[in-house]
Parts: structure tokens; sequence; C-alpha cells
């Protein structure tokens, strides 16, 4: 079973992206609805992948990928970037930041499980970024 951290300030996003990947094998969803609120739900849940919005109140969320990925234990957590950022700067800051995905707002439900698909090895029983 994998867990996807779904991180979002808004609880509209929230809903469409777990509609949009309710289908997924195997795949259960837990909600953070800040930077913050997600850095604890990651210390005390098993969480396999995180979708992350980088603009959120309290803490931006590339200063959350920067903290997930100088913590040892989550280097190979996949994180997907879902954000209305369009321009190739912030693209390319993601990336270099540790982003495994990064796709825009408002998002196809269809590129949303692609791209999901793409970092889970779905229909296996190897989890990834489970402890690591």
């Amino acid at each position: 079973m994998y867990t996807i951290l779904i991180v979002d300030d808004s609880p509209t996003i929230r809903r469409m992206v777990r509609a949009s990947l309710d289908s997924l094998p195997d795949t259960t969803f837990t909600e953070a609805s800040s930077g913050l609120h997600a850095i604890e739900t990651l210390a005390v849940s098993s969480v396999q992948m995180v979708i992350l919005d980088l603009n959120m109140p309290d803490m931006h969320g590339l200063d959350v990928l920067r903290f997930i990925r100088s913590h040892a234990h989550y280097k190979s957590l996949p994180v997907m970037i879902l954000t209305t950022r369009g321009d190739q700067t912030s693209r390319e800051e993601a990336l270099r930041a540790g982003a495994s995905a990064y796709v825009t707002k408002p998002f196809s439900p269809d590129v949303l499980v692609s791209s999901v698909r793409d970092l889970l090895p779905l229909g296996t029983d190897k989890g990834v970024g489970a402890d690591a």
C-alpha cells in the first residue's frame, strides 16, 4: 500500500488531486494544509510520495522540498511539485532543489495520474521512500 501526502493550502485542490488519483491501485492519501503541517505529517507517518504546492502562506513549498531533501531518510522520497507557477525559472529552481516532477495547475487528471505512475512502482510490492 502506498500513501501519498497531498500538500496544498486549498481544500478544493486537495479534493481535486485526491479525486484524480482515486483510481490508482493500492493507494491511500493523507493531506496537509501547510508546509509546517506537511513536515509534521512526514515525521509521524509512513509516506511514499508527496504532491506539494509551492505557494503556501506559512512556508514556501521550495523550503519544504529543501527540508525533505536535507534529511537522509527522505532522500529517495518522490516529491511532485503541483503549482500555478508555470515559468521556466520556477520549474528549474524546483528541479534543482530535488523535485522529482513538476506539474502546473490547472492540471489534467490524466497528466497527474501518469506523473504519479512514473514515480511510484504501482502494482509491485516494493515501496519508495519508506524506511529508507
